[in-house]
């Protein structure tokens, strides 16, 4: 059995999912209830309520069955997240420390942590961003700062007690029950087009224009990648790339939408206010046989029948 914090949330839910697909039965780790949500209650999932930052509450996971691996999808924002002072700093910290704590009591064969493509900011670099290049040290945002903390103390843990740790850097992940995201239009634009509504993009970080890209990655498609790195045999590598290896437009989403809904109506900028580029998914290719399965158009019909289906979000 394979413990999933976050494994009620947006990726982990999926996760969850794609584990199940593979015969891997999972607990998930929920701060309000201990009981399955709904969407998961088909799986072979149990679920315990709890807080990684809670070491007794973690702890008790494994009376539900011994646990196997560990994927460490909770971790931000913190229970406290808007309280000010140090507090949701130090929950961040120890939710951290209890899970390498918890792996290695409970001798698991892999610990799969989440990190971030936004990670890689403020590099310029031509091409593919690969695994291996240095990192700004600093981040104007509180989650790839964390994301960046977390994966030296994932380097830290690993030589202080041979666990086997990997650190995946997803790139920006859209699909069913998921969120409108303040760093790219792409949900924003499905709902308005399910909803009938005029496209809001009043949460994001700045006024999206056509030419704005990102290598934009289906939930499903995530969740398999991930679901594959924590149940392969044997990894070569601490850090991977999990993404599409292309970047997608808003000006793509757009067109894959209208194949749909050819009547969706909405206006924005020619252009591009930054350049973008791909993950190198390398790695994960030649490790896991990891190929992308849902391509835009596919990615948005799937999404567009979910939500007209009556799902939320």
């Amino acid at each position: 059995m394979l413990l999933v914090t976050g494994g009620s949330g947006f990726i982990g839910s999926h996760t969850v999912r794609a584990l199940a697909d593979r015969g891997e039965p999972s607990v998930l780790l929920q701060r309000s209830s201990a009981d399955v949500p709904p969407h998961l209650a088909d799986l072979p999932v149990v679920a315990a309520q709890g807080d990684v930052a809670d070491l007794d509450a973690l702890r008790a996971v494994a009376d539900h069955g011994p646990v196997t691996g560990i994927v460490h999808l909770a971790g931000f924002p913190s229970p406290r997240a808007a309280a000010p002072g140090l507090e949701p700093t130090e929950d961040l910290l120890r939710g951290f420390l209890n899970v390498v704590r918890v792996a290695r009591e409970w001798d698991v064969r892999r610990v799969t942590m989440a990190s971030t493509i936004g990670v890689y900011g403020g590099i310029e670099h031509a091409g593919p961003l690969r695994e291996d290049l240095p990192l700004h040290l600093s981040a104007p945002h509180p989650i790839p700062r964390w994301k960046k903390i977390s994966e030296l103390l994932a380097e830290q843990a690993v030589e202080a007690t041979g666990l086997d740790i990997v650190t995946v850097r997803i790139s920006g992940t859209w699909g069913p029950a998921g969120h409108e995201d303040p760093f790219f239009a792409a949900p924003a634009l499905v709902h308005a087009a399910a909803s009938g509504d005029a496209v809001d993009t009043s949460r994001m970080i700045g006024q999206p224009r056509l030419g704005d890209g990102l290598d934009l990655c289906y939930v499903k498609d995530t969740a398999r990648a991930i679901a594959l790195l924590q149940l392969a045999d044997s990894l070569r590598h601490r850090t991977y790339n999990v993404g599409t290896g292309r970047v997608t437009t808003n000006a793509e989403i757009i067109a894959a939408i209208r194949t749909v809904e050819p009547d969706f109506d909405v206006e924005m900028p020619e252009g591009s206010a930054h350049p973008a580029n791909a993950l190198d998914i390398t790695r994960l290719r030649e490790d896991t046989g990891y190929r992308p399965e849902f391509d835009t158009r596919a990615a948005a019909a799937d999404y567009l029948a979910w939500l007209r289906a009556g799902n939320e979000r």
